[in-house]
């Protein structure tokens, strides 16, 4: 059929030039963002196999850290966030969701933290809330001694 019969843009869902600079990615970028994804996901493996940090918490902390790196390689390279697209409102949405992310992730480490801390029992108190048997055995013979 012809472009008379039916047009490519009439209802708009036809192919237009005017594309926001930096709304898609070219084979270039999709590739850097593949090696940069590789090379974080290979750097923390071998840590892991290796142990070549020795302590198992900084082990973490930097795995933790890469994580982070990889994420924002992901937006940039492969969802193509940045602060022209969409008049920068894409980017404001994407900050305001991190930082209501990062809120809700400390403040859940920071409820369950204390919850750990202040509600597990005593290391004199056994799984039941008995206070040490022992110690109550004792204090019991003693009182059958009493006149």
């Amino acid at each position: 059929m012809s472009d008379a019969v039916h047009p490519h843009d009439a209802h708009g869902h036809g192919h237009d030039d005017h594309h926001e600079e930096g709304s898609h990615g070219s084979f270039g970028s999709y590739m850097i963002g593949f090696g940069l994804s590789v090379i974080l996901t290979a750097i923390p493996f071998w840590l892991v196999m290796t142990g070549a940090l020795g302590d198992p918490k900084l082990t973490g902390f930097v795995i933790i850290a890469f994580a982070a790196v990889q994420v924002i390689v992901h937006m940039i390279y492969f969802l193509h966030m940045n602060t022209r697209v969409e008049g920068g409102w894409s980017f404001m949405a994407m900050a305001l969701t991190l930082v209501l992310v990062v809120i809700v992730l400390a403040g859940s480490t920071w409820v369950m933290y204390h919850m750990n801390n202040n509600m597990m029992p005593h290391a004199d108190m056994d799984m039941t809330g008995e206070m040490n048997a022992g110690h109550d055995m004792n204090a019991m013979a003693n009182m059958s001694e009493m006149p």
